[in-house]
This record gives structure tokens, C-alpha cells and sequence, in this order.
């Protein structure tokens, strides 16, 4: 974990994000992830070359479910801080999906 961080964000996590609100005309929701990213109070993680190669391993082999590259990349930086903790509203991937790291994740809320 990050020195007095307690929400880490993949960098491609804005992008998802902000996509969906704007979609459901939800500018609050934008300004929101953007400010929060500016006042640190999320750590914006960006990829390393190793995280695009996991991220690439886990979209293959998740194919069928299909894992996108977000969340494959959101699997890549936990498992690169070695954490356990992930929270989304997406339980039908990260349900399945096995960290290399822990046997499960542990899904919030």
C-alpha cells in the first residue's frame, strides 16, 4: 500500500469511469474522480511495462469471461502493491478472476 493512501486508481480506471458518467450525464461524477486525483485523494497508479504484460496474460486467459483491459489492469496494479482489497460493482469478473497474489479478493462493498 501506499505510504497514507487508502484508495489507489489505475490510471485506466479514469478513463472507464469517466466514460460511464458521461454517458449517464453525470458531470458531478467527472469533476469528482478528476478532483480527487488532483487533491490526492485517490493515487492515481500509473501502468508499468510488467503491468501491460499481466494485464495481457490475464485478458487472454479471461477471454471467455471477457475481462476487459481495465480490469485486467486493476488486477495488475493489486497484485504489483500486493493488495487484497478491491473495490467495484463489477462482481461477475473480479469474483472470478485468481490474483497471483492471495487466493481471492477480497470485494468491497
Amino acid at each position: 500500500m501506499l505510504s497514507g493512501v487508502f484508495v489507489v486508481l489505475p490510471a485506466p480506471v479514469i478513463t472507464e469511469t469517466t466514460m460511464l458518467a458521461h454517458l449517464r450525464r453525470n458531470t458531478g461524477a467527472v469533476e469528482a474522480v478528476l478532483r480527487s486525483a488532483l487533491d490526492k485523494t485517490v493515487a492515481v497508479v500509473n501502468l508499468e511495462r510488467f503491468d501491460y504484460a499481466r494485464a495481457l496474460d490475464l485478458v487472454r486467459k479471461y477471454a471467455d469471461l471477457p475481462l476487459s483491459f481495465v480490469d485486467a489492469a486493476v488486477v495488475a496494479i493489486a497484485e504489483r502493491l500486493n493488495e487484497d482489497t478491491i473495490a467495484t460493482l463489477d462482481r461477475r469478473h473480479f469474483s472470478v478472476v485468481r490474483p497471483a497474489h492471495v487466493d481471492a479478493f477480497n470485494l468491497v462493498p
